[in-house]
């Protein structure tokens, strides 16, 4: 039983997991060792996920900040939230606005028992977790959590980071996006990244093949495909690119595209 009270025992520690495989290799502490030798095995059969993987968490940091200095969103509901790992998403948008509010969505167990780091609120704003799943928009919606803590008659940034590509055409994806979208007002956001092939399909591939070997299948998307996440909202320039071409910073030098399979966009409801 960890220091905070919730119980460690529904922790599957004997396989991987996908949190925390991106834990080890971003250089986290929260894995186990069937964790590090999965990263280790992808790693070898696409050297670039590394980069990949950090590109994904710089585009998240970006993306953030452009909503809270940019378009004025004090309200963020991430779903999907992983492993915390500093700067958490509370931390950029509260470095902005110290009275943003955020609440954080996931269903691993091991996220939960770490979520006293996603809860570390600055004074002014708030936190709040909601253990669910992301299949299950009425469930994140419902929560007494996320209705105690985010206004939804005010503008509200849906961050959905990193997931999609483990929602498989039967689990409708895109309908549960736009469900968790439906009771948003207008000048609410949508930010999401979404895995692809398109851009190194046999390397990529290979790490989709190790990810299913471990219970762990993968479904990634064309840019067509990843438009559909965003029909009936307002794209913000430059669109649905390559995360490290979203409004780059000087940490997207040297990147190439080859080694990026994720699509990364922001998109205003009207």
């Amino acid at each position: 039983m960890p220091d905070n009270g919730w119980p460690a025992d529904r922790i599957d520690t004997e396989n991987a997991h996908s949190a925390r495989i991106y834990d080890y290799i971003l250089g986290g502490k929260d894995y186990y060792p069937a964790d590090k030798e999965a990263g280790e095995a992808m790693t070898r059969e696409w050297p670039a996920l590394p980069v990949h993987m950090r590109a994904n968490r710089d585009f998240m940091n970006r993306a953030v900040r452009w909503l809270a200095e940019d378009a004025g969103v004090r309200q963020f509901l991430d779903i999907g939230t992983g492993i915390p790992t500093s700067p958490n998403l509370h931390e950029i948008a509260q470095a902005v606005a110290p009275g943003s509010r955020v609440v954080y969505v996931d269903n691993d167990p091991i996220v939960l028992t770490l979520s006293q780091g996603l809860l570390a609120s600055a004074p002014e704003g708030r936190t709040a977790y909601v253990e669910a799943d992301f299949r299950d928009p009425a469930a994140i919606l419902g929560a007494s959590e996320l209705r105690g803590t985010l206004d939804l008659s005010r503008p509200v940034a849906l961050t959905v980071i990193a997931i999609a590509h483990f929602m498989l055409d039967a689990d409708d994806a895109v309908g549960v996006v736009r469900r968790l979208m439906e009771p948003l007002p207008s000048g609410s956001y949508l930010a999401m990244s979404i895995g692809t092939a398109e851009f190194a399909p046999a390397e990529v591939g290979r790490v989709a093949r190790e990810y299913a070997a471990r219970g762990m299948p993968m479904r990634l998307r064309t840019l067509a495909e990843a438009h559909e996440f965003f029909d009936g909202l307002d794209l913000v320039a430059p669109g649905i690119v390559q995360v490290h071409k979203w409004h780059p910073d000087g940490g997207a030098q040297g990147i190439r595209d080859e080694d990026i399979a994720m699509y990364g966009a922001v998109a205003r409801k009207p």
